[in-house]
């Protein structure tokens, strides 16, 4: 069977496999917990858009760590979609299904991965994408992702909310096109005291039950 080809985007993060959600107190402080990641082997980074300035976060990013693969999360606007593709954004996600920044990504030929949790809220958001992010995924578990691959079972989803390096495999065994981790893998409270050595460390973890499970 010949596997399923996608945008460049989104085949790079079905290759990395992880998509690290950043929330941070400042610029900086995204970056430097981007740089900690991708040392670590995580190196899809969402930077998000509760993070202050968050573009000037990416932009930099862009500009001098092109080992990243970098793109901007929460984005639920217009100006915040704008403003994250003229800093270089090379993904858009959002928590819910917002059509004007997919008509803004998909004008400006981005990929936009947008939120949904219900089968009537899948449906719409597949409309738009072929991938769409499971969210809060800790809502329903692993079990829930695999309820829905039943009727779903051309739908890509990256469950995100819940995700540790303990239930990597749950995640992978229902069936996950990618995972999406944030609170367990990069928490704010490890960026806002700045122990990325730390951040390196759990990412150094993921990286490793992800490898371990694709050498299996």
């Amino acid at each position: 069977m010949t596997m399923r080809t996608f945008a460049p985007a989104i085949e790079r993060i079905r290759g990395e496999q992880i998509l690290a959600v950043v929330r941070a107190g400042n610029p900086r402080a995204a970056v430097e917990t981007a740089k900690a990641l991708g040392a670590g082997g995580v190196r899809a980074i969402e930077i998000t858009f509760t993070t202050p300035d968050a573009e000037r976060a990416i932009e930099r990013l862009r500009r001098d760590h092109d080992d990243l693969f970098v793109g901007a999360g929460t984005v639920r606007t217009v100006p915040q979609a704008e403003a994250a593709i003229a800093a270089g954004s090379e993904f858009l996600v959002s928590p819910g299904i917002a059509f004007d920044v997919l008509a803004v990504a998909r004008r400006e030929g981005v990929v936009a991965i947008p939120g949904a949790l219900t089968p009537t809220e899948l449906d719409a958001a597949s409309e738009w994408s072929d991938v769409v992010k499971l969210f809060p995924a800790s809502l329903g578990g692993p079990s829930y992702l695999k309820a829905l691959r039943g009727p779903f079972p051309d739908l890509n989803l990256i469950p995100t909310g819940g995700v540790s390096v303990s239930n990597l495999d749950e995640w992978r065994g229902a069936g996950a096109f990618a995972l999406g981790a944030g609170g367990d893998l990069c928490p704010p409270a490890v960026i806002a005291a700045g122990e990325f050595d730390e951040l390196t460390r759990r990412a150094a973890a993921y990286r490793e039950a992800l490898d371990r499970k694709a050498a299996a």
